[in-house]
């Protein structure tokens, strides 16, 4: 654990008035987190795999000054409902169904990190002109998503243990893949929104069957996109590297955003916060967004 306070942007962005609800979507309920005046630009925050919509709560509110923010846990994740089976068109459909809870003033940008990513290329491609555009934040298109890595970090996400106490399951939480992590306070905020209490302890949050589900060829999807796309990757990201980016480029086709962040990695929510909002706003601005 840290022992630094944490600064005061942090402190300040989880005491900023935030609203909470659910929405319908083919029989689960999807729980979101939503900020900021009804009325302004609409943007809807995607977490990745085995995540949650906490991993945006610190993040939404330095974005909600210029814009209507709403983040999701997606089913099977954080305290959303479950379901027997998850597809990537089950996910987006959640997307939209948030998005019509929350009534945006009108099309939405969705933003999409790591699984979101792959997420918010599904939603362009089934619900696109719904959408004014789709950012895939550090979303690999050749590889599968990072949270599907084979070996003994496969084996935990599909076996997630029971711990005694709280504490002891938040000493284990890890991000994957692994990275450095300069800001720990937001590692301790994210794994304390990651655990619920069960019989004879604390476990994640995640339902193991969302790593059970089919994988197809993103890229030709996100060729199909009905609106305007971009990428924001780390610089030293191990799931987007140079290549991979170039690849996503050629994909989106000529004029799409690309934006590499400086020093950063796959968890760029975590490494390089404050860097990443001020992309994605500048991203937003130059497309029109707001």
């Amino acid at each position: 654990m840290s022992t630094a306070p944490p600064p005061a942007w942090f402190t300040n962005a989880l005491a900023a008035p935030r609203r909470e609800g659910a929405a319908e979507a083919d029989g689960a309920a999807i729980h979101f987190l939503e900020w900021g005046d009804r009325g302004r630009p609409g943007l809807i925050l995607v977490h990745g795999g085995a995540a949650h919509a906490h991993w945006w709560s610190f993040l939404a509110p330095l974005l909600a000054d210029r814009r209507h923010v709403a983040a999701l846990d997606l089913s099977g994740h954080g305290d959303s409902g479950r379901r027997p089976a998850y597809s990537l068109e089950a996910w987006a459909g959640e997307v939209t169904a948030v998005a019509r809870e929350v009534a945006f003033a009108g099309p939405p940008v969705v933003v999409g990190h790591s699984l979101g990513g792959m997420i918010a290329i599904q939603a362009a491609c089934d619900y696109g002109d719904g959408l004014a555009g789709a950012v895939l934040v550090d979303a690999p298109l050749r590889r599968p998503d990072p949270e599907s890595v084979a070996g003994s970090r496969l084996r935990a996400f599909l076996s997630p243990g029971v711990y005694p106490t709280r504490e002891e399951a938040l000493a284990r939480f890890r991000v994957v893949p692994d990275q450095p992590i300069p800001l720990p306070f937001l590692v301790e905020h994210v794994a304390a929104h990651s655990v619920r209490e069960v019989e004879g302890g604390w476990t994640w949050k995640f339902d193991p069957g969302v790593f059970h589900r089919p994988r197809f060829p993103m890229a030709e999807r996100l060729a199909r996109a009905r609106c305007p796309v971009a990428l924001i990757y780390g610089e030293h990201s191990a799931v987007v590297p140079p290549e991979i980016a170039a690849y996503t480029a050629e994909i989106m086709g000529p004029g799409a955003p690309i934006v590499r962040l400086p020093g950063a990695y796959h968890h760029l929510l975590l490494d390089s916060p404050l860097e990443f909002v001020a992309a994605l706003a500048g991203l937003l601005a130059g497309w029109g967004r707001g």
